[in-house]
C-alpha cells in the first residue's frame, strides 16, 4: 500500500514532468486527498502526516506546488526538509472541480 502511494504522489500528468495538458489542472486521487485535508484548517494548512500518521510523499507536495494548488507558508527550523504548505485558491478551485 505504501509503494502504491509512492507512486501516485506524483503521476505522469503532473507539472514536475513538465506536461501542461488539460488532465492536469485537476488533482489525481491522491493529490486531491492531500489538498482536501486543507479545508477544514485554519488558513488552509495542508497536513504533513496522513491518516496514518505517514508523511506526505515530497513529490506529492511538489507536484501540488508546481500547479498553484498549494504554496510553501513558512520554514521550519528545526525541521527544514519538510514542506509546511497551506491552500491556494486556485487548489480550493481544483477542488471544487474535482468532482
Amino acid at each position: 500500500m505504501e509503494e502504491e502511494k509512492l507512486h501516485s504522489a506524483a503521476d505522469a500528468g503532473s507539472s514536475v514532468y513538465g506536461n501542461d495538458s488539460a488532465d492536469s489542472l485537476r488533482p489525481n486521487p491522491a493529490q486531491r486527498r492531500y489538498l482536501n485535508r486543507a479545508l477544514a484548517q485554519p488558513g488552509g494548512k495542508l497536513p504533513l502526516f496522513d491518516e496514518d500518521g505517514q508523511h506526505f510523499h515530497p513529490a506529492l507536495i511538489r507536484a501540488c506546488i508546481g500547479h498553484g494548488w498549494a504554496e510553501p507558508w513558512f520554514g521550519n527550523p528545526l525541521k527544514p526538509d519538510w514542506l509546511i504548505c497551506k491552500l491556494t485558491e486556485k487548489g480550493r478551485r481544483a477542488l471544487g472541480e474535482a468532482h
